[in-house]
């Protein structure tokens, strides 16, 4: 933060510390707020050649806002990217606004740049089986090849984000019928959990060497601390070479993959939403397209007059 005053630098804290307390924003959503908003307020300094206290950042114009996104624009940023860090700022002057009544309009007034949104890309169900049965074959340590079976059948089979899975304590096993589980913003649902998913985490409490008390994290890495995620990330895309899948198949594509195969089966699109997690419909409806999307592949590679 060399290039941002004392003030702005506090309120910042100030803001994520609101964030966090207040709106239960989660650890990764606040690092990137953190770095969106640093970054544009280091451009206002260096744009306007001058510190910037809280009465400069009042005055911010419309132009300034412009400059500051040709110049993302110009740096290889990309439109969705930009679009994310814009969003970060202009919640940061909704609320610096409010604290130090100012008017934010020609912040708030900045369009984002228009971007087409991606689409899941979830595996294939046999696909997702060969990968776990891959994945248990990555280590030669009994215990950690049930730890990862363990992980990324939950990921599969509850369409748990991998944080969510590892955030799981010693007093969650035996996995009951459903699980608790706080998402984003802090917001609970309940979660079915499949016999599969049970069955592999007991299998891996059964071998694990490490004692698991109520209040540990359940899946532990090898020195017995919590395990990461990048762990699980790096046992995946071995695997995933081992069987030649493409680098989109990461753990959080599991959950996708849990997405649309119960779309698949005749899942409803709301009990779906309820189940990932998801604050919108809109987020969800994104299978809906992977599923059409699907459809005409196979009707364009398979009617006679296509």
């Amino acid at each position: 933060m060399t290039l941002i005053s004392p003030a702005a630098r506090d309120a910042l804290e100030t803001w994520l510390t609101h964030q966090q307390a207040l709106k239960g924003a989660a650890e990764n959503t606040l690092t990137a707020y953190r770095g969106d908003v640093v970054e544009f307020l280091s451009f206002i300094t260096a744009h306007k050649a001058e510190p910037q206290g809280l009465r400069a950042l009042a005055s911010v114009s419309l132009t300034d806002m412009r400059s500051w996104m040709a110049h993302s624009r110009s740096s290889g940023v990309s439109p969705r990217s930009l679009a994310r860090k814009l969003s970060a700022v202009k919640v940061f002057y909704r609320w610096l606004a409010e604290r130090e009544g100012f008017e934010p309009t020609a912040v708030l007034s900045v369009r984002a740049p228009k971007f087409r949104n991606k689409l899941p890309r979830p595996l294939a169900e046999d696909a997702a089986r060969s990968l776990i049965d891959a994945i248990e074959l990555q280590s030669g340590t009994p215990w950690v090849a049930a730890r990862d079976v363990a992980v990324v059948t939950l990921l599969w089979g509850c369409g748990l984000r991998i944080s969510e899975a590892l955030s799981l304590k010693g007093a969650d096993a035996p996995l009951p019928d459903s699980l608790r589980i706080t998402g984003k913003g802090g917001k609970e649902r309940l979660v079915p959990v499949l016999p599969a998913a049970r069955a592999a985490v007991d299998a891996y409490v059964r071998v694990c060497p490490w004692t698991q008390d109520p209040d540990t994290a359940l899946f532990r890495g090898v020195r017995g601390g919590a395990l990461s995620a990048g762990a699980i990330q790096k046992v995946m895309a071995r695997a995933r070479m081992q069987l030649g899948l493409p680098s989109s198949a990461t753990p959080h594509a599991m959950r996708h993959s849990f997405a649309t195969h119960l779309l698949n089966a005749g899942g409803d699109l709301r009990a779906i939403q309820e189940l990932l997690g998801h604050a919108s419909l809109s987020t969800t409806q994104a299978y809906t397209a992977v599923d059409t999307a699907r459809l005409m592949e196979v009707y364009d590679r398979t009617h006679p007059r296509s």
